[in-house]
């Protein structure tokens, strides 16, 4: 895949075993026909914000949704959703958590710093796969996101 390609979903997932139930989940489903994944949190910021590597590729086109793991090397999720949210292309990207963590903390900071979802992982790979065709389904065409562009009422 090309890096201008638009992008119906960015994996962050330093797992590469749940990256690959993620990836094929969704293709099963037949949810989501662009996947990138990021390997930790600096790859998907770069890749969002068209930095280092990505430099060529057009920062407008955003993907429509972030499945982004919790705990990343380089920089954690927690941090990688401060950088969506703090900038106005990817502010009202839906972002959905998904960690193997089951922390109330993990949760409630996750809320609170404007994640749309927090799941934690199940650890069986047909449960894990049905859960992710679940998100797929959901975000991918139950949810009416903002157009890109729209104007917030004044």
């Amino acid at each position: 895949m090309g890096t201008n390609d638009e992008i119906d979903i960015l994996l962050v997932e330093d797992n590469a075993d749940d990256a690959e139930v993620t990836q094929r989940a969704l293709r099963r489903s037949h949810l989501a026909n662009r996947i990138y994944w990021a390997r930790d949190g600096v790859e998907a910021l770069q890749f969002l914000f068209a930095e280092g590597r990505f430099h060529d590729r057009d920062a407008t086109r955003t993907p429509r949704l972030i499945l982004l793991d919790l705990k990343l090397p380089k920089l954690d999720g927690a941090e990688v959703l401060r950088a969506v949210r703090a900038d106005p292309r990817t502010r009202l990207t839906p972002v959905v958590m998904m960690t193997s963590s089951t922390q109330e903390q993990d949760v409630i900071r996750s809320y609170e710093l404007g994640v749309n979802g927090f799941v934690s992982k199940p650890v069986g790979f047909e449960e894990f796969a049905k859960v992710i065709s679940g998100l797929g389904f959901y975000w991918l065409l139950v949810n009416r996101p903002p157009v890109p562009g729209a104007k917030e009422p004044s």
